[in-house]
């Protein structure tokens, strides 16, 4: 974490001091929320839509802060800790961390896409740590603000960082690539999340190609290149004035043999996926994950591997050992053998494609049960892509449908058409959707839960387990 004295910090993130403070006072690390701030460090008052940071100053004093920052506008504390006066306190902390980034001699990977990003962070993550000293993005981190913490958090002699860009509109991953200025940038693929805010895809797919905005001189970018989008959008960023025009080498990950890397055998075992390559003959790989476009995920982090010299019985191990964030294709058994498939962290069309196809390859079960819940932010075409996977549902190979949520009404009505009466099931309460499903389901049968992150049909999941 950032370890610098007050001085120092002051200057870093454009700042004055607001009275005559220890210059030498040491500050260790940032928090902008009390509730998690250590002893040590600085506290960044953020300012929201429905809350304001600078009214907790006296928690974080009580808590240990060592300084604040503190915007002009507000009027000072009768009694504080030092403070540092800045114009904007989101602008200041998001300076504080570029300025920091510049100081390290960190190499830097920025990862986006509309799916599997977080995914390809931690594997890509997983592979550099067998043989760096590497920080990745923590949960969603991956915005305006999550960003900057990310990289305040580094270690001084952290190789490598591997972050997470998001966004939800134009500009926002421009901004995040320029703050962190990666080595290396990952494309995982163009989707239809967003499509809300953006319009089309290929609108979709000038935001994502906004991480080149920051890329190095010289540096590199790995991206699907199943994805026609990417290719199309890419020349207009040299007729952009804003957008740096670097060299860059471009490496194509996907499953088409056009591509660099692809795949060339796939086989599934109980909890994951083995894979062999067009490249790197001889070594097999195998990843903690189940579904094909996990394979394809896994591709972008052993071509990020390569780049930075690793061996391939090193991008093996790494691949193997990968710690995956939380509901994405979790495989979990309940007490009474009942297994579940818990990837409720988000959806979008492509994303519950991939399930649903994976949840049919699977061996060995009984039956087999969906549990869909509403994919969110895709704009005036939402209605129909729930039609979409309602009419790809086949009752030869998923037993029976339970969906949460008013757009999942549309998948409902056209999957009802192919299953028999009552094997397709409408829910307003998770509760009940958890006892019926609990009433219906036995050991030997598996469920994917898939939905949007606001549907929260975690929640299931975790009432399956206490049922």
């Amino acid at each position: 974490m950032i370890k610098r004295t007050f001085a120092q910090v002051s200057v870093m993130s454009g700042g004055t001091a607001a009275a005559d403070y220890d210059e030498s006072l040491l500050i260790q690390g940032v928090s902008k929320d009390t509730r998690t701030l250590q002893q040590g460090n600085l506290y960044v008052p953020l300012i929201g839509e429905s809350f304001d940071g600078h009214q907790f100053l006296e928690d974080a004093i009580a808590k240990g802060a060592s300084a604040s920052l503190w915007q002009k506008d507000h009027e000072l504390p009768p009694h504080s800790l030092p403070l540092i006066l800045v114009d904007d306190t989101l602008a200041a902390f998001q300076q504080l961390a570029k300025k920091y980034r510049s100081e390290l001699n960190v190499r830097i990977v920025g990862i986006t896409g509309s799916n599997g990003k977080t995914t390809t962070k931690d594997m890509t993550a997983s592979v550099l740590s067998t043989t760096f000293k590497v920080h990745k993005t923590l949960g969603n981190y991956n915005n305006h603000i999550g960003l900057p913490h990310t990289l305040l958090q580094l270690e001084e002699d952290t190789d490598v960082a591997v972050l997470e860009m998001g966004m939800s509109g134009r500009g926002e991953i421009r901004f995040l690539s320029e703050l962190a200025e990666p080595e290396v940038v990952v494309i995982t693929n163009i989707g239809e999340a967003h499509l809300l805010q953006l319009g089309s895809r290929e609108e979709i797919a000038r935001a994502k190609t906004e991480i080149l905005a920051g890329l190095q001189q010289d540096g590199t970018l790995i991206y699907l290149g199943d994805e026609p989008l990417i290719e199309k959008v890419l020349p207009e960023l040299q007729l952009d004035n804003g957008m740096r025009a670097n060299r860059y080498d471009r490496v194509k990950f996907g499953a088409s043999p056009n591509n660099e890397w692809f795949p060339v055998e796939t086989r599934t075992a109980a909890a994951g996926t083995h894979f062999s390559l067009n490249r790197m003959e001889g070594t097999e790989f195998y990843i903690p994950l189940l579904g094909y476009h996990n394979v394809i995920n896994a591709l972008a982090a052993i071509a990020v591997g390569v780049h930075f010299g690793i061996p391939s019985a090193a991008i093996a191990k790494g691949l193997k050992a990968s710690v995956m964030t939380s509901m994405r294709i979790e495989l979990l058994k309940t007490q009474s053998g009942l297994a579940i498939l818990n990837d409720a962290y988000n959806a979008s069309p492509a994303s519950m494609k991939a399930a649903l196809k994976l949840l049919v390859e699977l061996k060995g079960y009984s039956r087999k049960i969906a549990v869909l819940g509403d994919m969110l932010e895709l704009g005036d075409q939402e209605a129909e892509f729930h039609r979409e996977i309602g009419r790809m549902l086949d009752p030869k190979e998923i037993d029976r449908v339970f969906v949460f949520g008013h757009l999942s009404e549309h998948l409902a009505e056209e999957a009802a058409k192919k299953y028999a009466p009552g094997k397709v099931v409408v829910f307003d309460d998770k509760n009940r959707l958890a006892q019926a499903l609990a009433s219906f389901a036995s050991s030997g049968d598996i469920v994917l839960v898939k939905g949007s992150r606001g549907m929260k049909l975690e929640e299931v999941v975790t009432l399956l387990q206490q049922l």
